[in-house]
């Protein structure tokens, strides 16, 4: 039985996360023994991993974790003030170094040096939260596999992101998994010399199960009779969603009988809220929180939309096109791949006005709405032939 590891930072209830779930679902557990390894015991989606799946966790999280994430002089004051003045002055000097070199790998170093390698061997270990520095160096030089693979699920051109760091620790990886085309392309051209063992691999999607799913749930449960707009993703910058408070202000003020609805939870939240109150949509805008399964409301929505600045591979844009619910997407990394410019959908860039006027076609065009219903009703969306991938790569040694 092949052994195979799966490194992530916790259970949140986002995209990448829930991809790993559909992923781990897919694999059979008579074949793989599947280990998940976390940093920390969070998240929503927790009580969602599959049984057979072994879920191990970092020690010492809350120290690896302040020393990844704090403020480096936030960290060296703590020092400080326990006396402990060297490992103080350590921290500062390796932060100074990683930035004049552009790369954490000192850094790292030092935070997980007392962090012993794990004795157990495995065919595949996987840093599937990709590009995030401290899981792939921790796969990189903390665990021992025959093969080791970096997943990539953003587009590395929107995000921070250090290309030399990356060029030196993806070296040491066999294989790179990237979640689109596009985002593959933009990639390798950043890092051209992983180009070889880069390889595109779409989330994994079971149209079955999201159907399924979408009949479990309740959905809306207010008595609204108009048009509901649904978008589903974290409440931050990276998803867009205050792009579409203003747009459904000015859709409000000419009359059209609208409700928005946000399915998600995230540190924009309050900021959203006041941007909500700004407009004074509060009883139009509705802030639903996370929810395990937005299907229902994808289901019942009258049209979705996908606001996000930027992304790898949309997983919700694939969901929501398991419907038949008319669909407009921002123009963002892999969104081309998915939707057909007036065939399945309408794709805008990151505008408010485009947003309004790509709406107010859909409200007043009952034909192209139709027309979308149509189309998507005959798409084959279905995403689970991928793995074999994943399976070429761990069964061969």
């Amino acid at each position: 039985m092949k052994k195979i590891l799966f490194m992530l930072i916790n259970m949140n209830v986002g995209g990448t996360e829930k991809a790993l779930l559909t992923m781990l679902s897919e694999i059979p557990k008579d074949k793989y023994k599947i280990t998940l390894l976390m940093m920390e015991e969070y998240g929503g989606f927790l009580a969602y991993i599959p049984d057979g799946v072994c879920v191990e966790y970092i020690h010492d999280h809350p120290h690896i974790n302040q020393m990844v994430n704090e403020p480096p002089w936030v960290i060296a004051s703590n020092f400080v003030k326990k006396g402990k003045w060297i490992k103080g002055l350590n921290v500062l000097c390796l932060h100074i170094l990683s930035k004049i070199k552009k790369d954490r790998s000192p850094f790292l170093k030092y935070v997980f040096k007392d962090y012993p390698e794990m004795n157990e061997r495995y065919d595949v270990a996987v840093a599937y939260a990709g590009p995030v520095d401290f899981v792939s160096y921790f796969i990189a030089n903390k665990i021992n596999a025959n093969k080791k693979v970096q997943w990539i699920h953003f587009d590395i051109t929107q995000i921070t992101f250090s290309l030399r760091f990356a060029a030196k620790i993806y070296d040491k990886f066999d294989k790179i998994f990237v979640v689109s085309r596009e985002a593959r392309e933009k990639f390798i051209k950043a890092i051209p010399n992983v180009e070889e063992k880069t390889d595109s691999f779409f989330n994994i999607l079971s149209k079955e199960f999201v159907l399924k799913m979408a009949d479990e749930g309740n959905g809306f449960e207010d008595d609204f009779k108009g048009i509901r707009f649904l978008t589903v993703g974290r409440l931050c910058r990276e998803k867009g969603q205050d792009l579409t408070i203003p747009v459904l202000a000015r859709l409000k003020a000419e009359g059209y009988s609208v409700r928005w609805y946000c399915i998600g939870d995230g540190s924009e939240r309050e900021e959203f809220k006041k941007i909500i109150a700004q407009y004074g949509v509060e009883n139009e805008y509705i802030l639903l929180g996370a929810n395990p399964n937005p299907y229902p409301f994808m289901k019942q929505c009258d049209i979705y939309v996908q606001s996000s600045r930027h992304e790898g591979y949309c997983i919700t844009l694939s969901e929501a096109r398991c419907f038949d619910n008319p669909i407009i997407s921002t123009n963002f990394t892999g969104s081309g791949e998915q939707i057909t410019h007036n065939q399945t959908g309408l794709i805008v860039n990151f505008d408010e006005l485009q947003m309004y006027q790509a709406i107010k076609r859909l409200l007043d065009d009952g034909e192209l709405r139709s027309k979308f219903r149509a189309n998507l009703r005959d798409e084959r969306i279905d995403t689970r032939e991928e793995i074999h991938k994943f399976y070429k790569l761990a069964d061969v040694q």
